[in-house]
């Protein structure tokens, strides 16, 4: 399997609540272990934790994988830049990441209303 390099080219979030952690990876291109570590790593990335200590992300956790995913594979970070990026004081970089997950979504949305009946 191809590691897409951009994430637009990454499969739509299915409209679920809840995703395993083989479906986070399949849907970010990252494998489990590399999630796992991530969490370590970035303090806002926290999954539910169920039975067995089973992990279970929501949309908003997938999306924020697909960041780090972006700022480590596309844009060049290390660990601690992504981290810094993604937890920083500046209004800024804030500012820029919620544009890009409302962008995200915006094109998720009309995707689906290509697929439904006019």
């Amino acid at each position: 399997m191809l590691e897409p390099s951009n994430n637009d080219e990454l499969p739509v979030i299915p409209g679920k609540r809840y995703f395993t952690i083989g479906e986070v990876s399949e849907l970010c291109a990252v494998k489990p272990h590399v999630l796992r570590y991530w969490e370590q790593e970035f303090p806002n990335l926290k999954p539910v934790k169920r039975r067995g200590n089973r992990r279970y992300y929501q949309r908003e956790d997938v999306i924020l994988i697909r960041q780090i995913r972006s700022l480590l594979y596309d844009q060049g970070y290390t660990i601690g830049g992504a981290r810094q990026r993604m937890t920083g004081d500046d209004s800024n970089d804030s500012n820029n990441l919620y544009g890009e997950m409302i962008r995200q979504m915006i094109e998720e949305l009309e995707d689906v209303l290509k697929v439904l009946p006019a």
